[in-house]
């Protein structure tokens, strides 16, 4: 489950094997017990605690993919750069007809996405409009229409690079009101 995604009428097959193993027929389950909704709910919440298996599945591929992500000293991961990301970062690789595999865990670069955010550090990587850096509830990213910035402007020209700070003026003059405090509530460290 954790290396490739399984086809969803596989999983549903699985979850009724699962209420079957559980000795309950179809009938039983609608009175007392109920659906798989049901059945997928933790125990704390009067549920049995199955898992939902293509969310499961995803979460197993997240985990590969967020594995390949932050341990670039792995077998795998060197394998998969030098074939299909020999150039660029994993988090832009193209899914283009690799093994069954790798397009696999490139699906699951969805649910890291919907989650992820950057951290900072330099800004030197992050993309303004393009990459997830906004902290709190948002999707991470800027909605302000590229004025002054350029579309492809990384966060690394949001610094002012005497003081290690936000550049507070060109940061009012570019976004909109509530994304300027955002930005401006994220912490720097001293760029070295």
């Amino acid at each position: 489950m954790s290396c490739f995604k399984l086809p969803i009428g596989l999983c549903n097959d699985i979850e009724k094997l699962i209420q079957k193993f559980g000795g309950y027929k179809e009938e039983i389950d609608e009175k007392f017990i109920g659906k798989i909704g049901r059945l997928c709910k933790p125990k704390a919440q009067g549920g049995l605690g199955f898992q939902d298996l293509c969310k499961f599945n995803d979460a197993m591929l997240a985990k590969r993919f967020w594995q390949l992500v932050t341990n670039t000293d792995s077998l795998l991961y060197k394998v998969f750069k030098s074939k299909y990301f020999p150039n660029g970062n994993i988090s832009y690789a193209k899914p283009n007809s690799g093994s069954f595999a790798w397009r696999s865990v490139l699906r699951a670069r969805k649910v890291i996405s919907i989650g992820a955010r950057w951290r900072i550090g330099d800004g030197t990587q992050i993309r303004i409009f393009n990459d997830n850096w906004l902290p709190h509830e948002c999707d991470g990213k800027i909605i302000s229409p590229p004025s002054i910035i350029p579309r492809n402007a990384t966060v690394f020209a949001l610094i002012d690079s005497g003081s290690c700070w936000w550049n507070s003026q060109l940061i009012d003059e570019s976004f909109l009101p509530f994304e300027t405090q955002k930005i401006k509530d994220i912490p720097l460290c001293a760029i070295a």
